[in-house]
């Protein structure tokens, strides 16, 4: 069974209502008790001294005129006439020739003489009392209620605002800030809020976080760059010497190390927030077949059934050849043949790229937290330095596309681009 969510403001605003009519509730019964208690008491007092001068006057034989008595009234309650004929006197509240009376007996020669007070316009008392007591409690928890919900709205938007903002630096915006909104947190018990102070430790943490980015991004371009000129007079220096196995191995390492050079410079300009995208219209079908054509790979490109052959999209082909050929390097180097890519074009939907190998497929560490550069956690996928993916998510990211990772059923992994179609062209 699904448990209902609540939000904090509302938990809050009901906790203190249901706090509000615990304490008027108890309050309005000790405040019932105690002026009850008084009333009855004053009611009962008058008709006890009403009593003993009824049993004086009894005992002598001298009218009771003027005194409320009865000598043995059917109308007597019967636990007070019970109480009576044990020899004690009481009182109780009972009725008498159809109105509410207060009754207050005692024994007298054998008999039971009675004395009745009115009580109804007591009791009507008491309950306009109740009422006004309940009309006070429901009427402080209401003001209580919204009180509190006012509160709890304003701590909810500042959490909700603060949340917020732990979200867009979670996806990467590293100036977002929540901004010095409440007390300080410093200024001792009086002063000190909560929330503030968390709002000032997560502003805290996004600061120190960009500083470390930046100062690591800023090391990883300095060290690219200062690699980039000695690495280029090297290849030129490799090309002088004699041919032979040893020339291509050197070869060979140098320009994987001019690779990694030239990535690291590109994941430097993409981490800076600087690239643009140079936006155009392009047929896709050509756009696609041209990039994998580029990789020098043995790669099938395949178009979905009912694709739309004149879909045009907008966007920038220097930048989307970049992504699809690191992906389509990527499902050779690490995954396994056949590599397929796949042109979804629906005449109606959003058009789409799917690059699929039928290898050991993503790592979980990949599926759930995207790309990492220098991390290969899978063996079975070959080894390299991460930095492929992480510049075609970084190119996606530039281009304002969907880049999604995934394993197929039935084995492979599986990259899927999404691209926005030119919002002239025709269907």
């Amino acid at each position: 069974m699904r448990r209902l969510s609540v939000s904090l403001r509302w938990k809050f605003a009901l906790t203190v209502t249901a706090v509000c009519c615990a304490v008027a509730a108890v309050l309005g019964v000790l405040v019932h008790n105690a002026v009850a208690r008084q009333t009855v008491g004053e009611v009962r007092k008058d008709a006890g001294k009403d009593l003993d001068t009824a049993l004086v006057l009894f005992e002598y034989g001298t009218s009771r005129e003027g005194i409320n008595s009865v000598v043995d009234p059917p109308e007597l309650p019967l636990p007070l006439r019970k109480l009576v004929r044990s020899g004690r006197r009481g009182s109780m509240v009972g009725n008498y020739r159809g109105q509410s009376v207060m009754w207050v007996a005692a024994p007298a020669n054998g008999q039971i003489m009675a004395v009745w007070s009115p009580y109804g316009s007591t009791r009507r008392s008491l309950e306009e009392f109740d009422t006004a007591i309940l009309g006070s409690a429901v009427l402080a928890a209401a003001v209580v209620a919204l009180a509190g919900l006012f509160l709890a709205h304003r701590i909810s938007r500042r959490l909700t605002t603060t949340a917020a903002v732990a979200r867009r630096i979670t996806a990467g915006d590293l100036d977002a800030r929540v901004g010095g909104e409440g007390r300080h947190p410093g200024r001792g018990p009086a002063g000190y809020d909560e929330v503030a102070a968390v709002a000032a430790a997560l502003d805290s943490v996004a600061g120190s976080l960009q500083s470390r980015l930046q100062a690591e991004q800023r090391f990883t371009a300095d060290v690219a760059h200062e690699l980039r000129t000695p690495l280029t007079g090297i290849l030129a220096s490799a090309e002088l010497l004699p041919e032979g196995r040893p020339k291509e191995m050197i070869n060979d390492r140098l320009r994987a190390l001019h690779r990694l050079t030239e990535d690291l410079l590109e994941i430097s300009r993409l981490d800076s927030g600087a690239e643009r995208a140079d936006l155009a219209v392009y047929e896709l079908r050509p756009l696609v077949e041209r990039a994998v054509r580029t990789t020098g790979f043995d790669t099938e490109v395949r178009i979905t059934a009912g694709s739309d052959p004149d879909t045009v999209v907008e966007t920038d082909r220097r930048r989307l050849d970049r992504i699809i050929t690191n992906l389509v390097s990527n499902a050779h180097r690490h995954g396994g043949p056949p590599v397929v890519v796949t042109v979804d074009a629906p005449a109606d939907g959003t058009p789409a790229i799917e690059v699929r190998d039928h290898g050991p497929g993503f790592p979980e560490e990949l599926l759930h937290h995207g790309p990492q550069r220098f991390r290969t956690e899978a063996p079975d996928r070959g080894k390299g330095h991460g930095l492929g993916l992480t510049i075609a998510v970084g190119q996606a990211a530039v281009l304002g596309i969907g880049l999604r990772f995934a394993n197929a059923p039935d084995g492979g992994a599986r990259a899927r681009l999404e691209l926005p179609r030119h919002p002239e062209a025709g269907h």
